[in-house]
């Protein structure tokens, strides 16, 4: 029998920050039990996925290894850890596990794929475990931005693994579980083989402030206005969706919840009992009688996602509401790198209404939910691992981590998506590569990146699209071909339309084409093609996407 190994491997969220899935197995190479740790979901832009919905990691490796799986477990959850389980289970079939408020958003999301509760076990925290193969994994909690986060206890034959999840050291977070280093000191005594540590804010010098730091700035605010009062943040982050809404109940102000992740977030908090004193809520056909001064919305949105509420009240009206000059907008979050454009376009609509906006420039209306650099020294000192690999980052995030742990003498590894780390010996060591990428979700099926679909649909975008449609019978072509344009301008710098100078140059070439030319659909095809974008390039300096149709009557 060959050598066991412990193997790490990312295929999302290293060398990234988003669409989180890691693996962990043990045994022979090759044949390796394995685990995987969170399965998260990226989001598109225009530029890169145009009508994309969502984007997952490609598990093809997974699927691929599926009857050595023996399982799933969620970190929390935020959607760049949960998103991805119903789009995967099918595929997978692997359990899930997770703690009681991740297990309701899973379950959701499992159902709208047809799958039932059962899939998903629900487990209590540490020193709970489960024992999978050559693995027990327990859910150790720890403070974030949203309810129940918890890092994982890995137990293997060659010692234990600890994987923190996304992290802060907080333990004054208003909402599920405060940072615990007594607790986490526990964990560390028998000896930390291997940290897998959050990297997102390794820039970030000066401690992490607390959750409870913003209630007093945000009752102030919200105390001091006038008329409407609209606050946006991220759904997930419960512990500031009660801030925002008890400085509206201090305030005087009715609440009402905007967008269906607000609602199902704070659902969600309520009926696993880790949110039971939310102010009551209004819906929004009741605010409608109520006083515009009496009243505060809390909106989904803070990314400046386009279909979201807070992108629907900036365009001018949303479920019978609409904003006015004087009115107040919050945003109590941080924007996501990639995400400005949106969220720039969402402020600047609200200016032109006159509407005053706050945003976090100062720090007084958000904190992060990931450890800063202070924090991740702490964390090093407290666990003391042997190796420490960094996750959750872009490569800068990563190497960044990887140096702060070398310069207190722990063993660590940039590893990035594909890469196979054997954490067995005494230094982590890069043993292998296999091929990663995305899969995206787009309408009701997934398609590989690499398959062409988001390709050609950014090739179009760019370059527009020309039809052409030629018929043809035994003797010849009947009549001249015709072209369909989109995306394109109707007028070239001939002044003449741009579908009558490409038919007109076709059809030149078709009564020219020979026999030959003529009856192989393959060279018509490519010529007809290869004519209409050098005609297109003349008339207005662009070469379009074209596709010919070839209709043979006999």
């Amino acid at each position: 029998m060959s050598q066991k190994r412990l193997m790490y491997l990312p295929l999302g969220g290293a060398g990234e920050v988003g669409m989180n899935c890691y693996v962990y197995g043990y045994g022979p190479r090759d044949k390796e039990r394995l685990i995987v740790v969170d399965l998260g979901v990226t989001f598109p832009d225009m530029d890169n996925s145009p009508g994309v919905d969502l984007i997952i990691p490609d598990i093809a490796w997974l699927e691929a290894r599926k009857d050595r799986i023996d399982g799933v477990f969620i970190t929390h959850a935020h959607e760049d850890h949960v998103g991805a389980v119903g789009h995967t289970y099918a595929r997978l079939g692997a359990p899930i596990y997770t703690r009681a408020f991740t297990a309701n958003i899973a379950r959701r999301k499992l159902e709208e794929h047809g799958v039932a509760a059962n899939a998903v076990t629900v487990m209590s925290a540490w020193p709970d475990q489960v024992a999978l193969g050559p693995f027990k994994v327990g859910f150790l909690p720890i403070s974030h931005s949203i309810p129940e986060s918890s890092g994982l206890v890995i137990d293997t034959p060659e010692g234990r693994v600890v994987h923190t999840g996304d992290f802060k050291l907080d333990e004054t977070p208003l909402v599920g579980e405060g940072w615990d280093p007594v607790l986490w000191g526990e964990i560390a005594k028998p000896g930390v083989k291997a940290l897998i540590c959050d990297s997102t804010n390794v820039f970030s010098l000066a401690p992490g402030r607390s959750e409870a730091t913003l209630g007093d700035n945000i009752t102030q605010l919200v105390a001091s206005a006038d008329q409407l009062v609209v606050a946006t943040t991220f759904a997930s982050n419960v512990a500031r969706v009660k801030t925002l809404a008890e400085a509206a109940r201090r305030a005087g102000r009715s609440v009402c919840l905007m967008g269906r992740a607000m609602n199902k977030m704070v659902e969600a908090a309520l009926e696993t009992g880790v949110l039971s004193d939310f102010p009551p809520v209004i819906s929004p056909e009741e605010a409608l009688d109520v006083p515009r001064g009496n009243l505060m919305f809390l909106v989904t949105g803070s990314q400046g996602e386009r279909r979201a509420a807070s992108a629907q009240l900036a365009n001018g009206k949303y479920r019978g509401h609409k904003l006015k000059e004087g009115d107040l907008f919050l945003f109590s979050s941080k924007t996501i790198p990639g995400n400005e454009r949106g969220v720039i376009k969402i402020i600047n609509q609200l200016s032109e209404i006159g509407v005053d906006v706050v945003d976090d420039s100062t720090g007084a209306y958000h904190v992060s939910g990931h450890a800063n650099r202070p924090d991740l020294e702490a964390m090093h000192a407290l666990m003391q691992p042997q190796i420490l690999v960094p996750m959750h980052g872009e490569h800068r995030h990563l190497r960044a981590h990887a140096n702060l742990a070398k310069a207190k003498g722990i063993q660590s590894v940039v590893a990035v998506n594909g890469m196979v780390i054997n954490l067995s010996g005494n230094a982590p060591k890069v043993e292998e590569f296999v091929e990663t990428g995305r899969t995206y979700i787009d309408g009701s099926v997934q398609i590989g990146a690499l398959d062409g679909v988001v390709r050609d649909r950014i090739r179009m975008s760019l370059n527009g699209h020309v039809m052409v449609s030629v018929i043809l019978d035994d003797d010849g072509p009947l009549g001249e071909p015709w072209c369909e344009i989109k995306g394109l301008p109707e007028i070239g710098s001939s002044r003449a339309g741009l579908a009558e100078v490409l038919e007109e140059d076709l059809n030149q070439f078709m009564m020219r084409a020979g026999r030959k030319t003529l009856g192989d659909d393959k060279k018509l095809e490519d010529e007809l093609r290869r004519i209409a974008r050098q005609s297109a390039q003349s008339e207005i300096g662009k070469k379009p996407e074209v596709t010919v149709v070839i209709s043979r009557l006999s």
